[in-house]
């Protein structure tokens, strides 16, 4: 399953979208657009502007990419013949969410490339916070691998693919942003610190710093866990 979605994604234009898109956005925003993201501008060796617009990028891109995984198929009507082979749900659910991961990913790896970069135009050379970067790219890494999750859920919930983005992208957002609007509601109260917690943001920042906290880091791997938990649950409802 795994093969064969991957194999779809790179035998359409789906994968080349989305990876292209998302590095020429990065690469305008960090060299060309104007602006407190564009390095040369901001005279300092850093690459921070790539790990502040990722996670919107990202917010786009996993529901746009994980939007048909269900969607499509149901619609299609090839669902039914799909369930019929000698296949365990799960598998078919875990084969689907990887594949589409996997896209995002290689979406990701490029960006080394602007590390490179940096770390050559910086007096001296390598005078670049290596750390703070390989935590950061490793907690979009995590962030990916969650907001996948959310989309492939969201897309097993319809059967129209654009209901399925919608439902994704606010689910990403509620999940990233949305619980930090409502902690500063709370502001200086106890109830503020929990319900910041309970934000992806609050842990992307806290690995994005260069350390990689097991908190964290159980933190992404259960939410993703529980939203392919959840699609499973529903595509066995239906």
């Amino acid at each position: 399953m795994y093969k064969k979605e991957l194999g779809y994604y790179f035998s359409t234009p789906i994968a080349y979208i989305v990876i292209g898109l998302y590095l020429l956005v990065v690469s305008l925003f960090l060299w060309v657009i104007p602006g407190e993201w564009n390095i040369p501008q901001s005279g300092y060796a850093q690459v921070d502007g790539l790990f502040t617009l990722s996670p919107w990028l990202f917010m786009l891109l996993c529901p746009a990419l994980t939007m048909r995984l269900y969607a499509e198929e149901r619609q299609t009507g090839t669902w039914s013949v799909l369930r019929s082979k000698p296949m365990p749900l799960w598998k078919i659910v875990t084969g689907k969410y990887m594949a589409a991961w996997t896209v995002v990913v290689l979406a990701q790896l490029p960006c080394i490339v602007h590390y490179l970069l940096v770390y050559h135009l910086a007096e001296p050379v390598g005078n670049i916070d290596s750390g703070a970067f390989f935590g950061s790219f490793i907690s979009l890494l995590f962030l990916s691998a969650a907001f996948s999750a959310i989309g492939s859920w969201a897309s097993s919930l319809t059967k129209s693919q654009i209901t399925a983005f919608i439902i994704g992208l606010s689910c990403c957002f509620v999940m990233f942003y949305g619980f930090d609007l409502i902690a500063s509601m709370f502001e200086g109260s106890s109830a503020a610190g929990y319900i910041e917690w309970v934000g992806m943001n609050n842990h992307y920042e806290s690995m994005s710093k260069g350390v990689i906290d097991l908190r964290d880091v159980v933190y992404f791997l259960s939410v993703s866990i529980l939203f392919v938990l959840l699609t499973i649950q529903s595509m066995k409802k239906k």
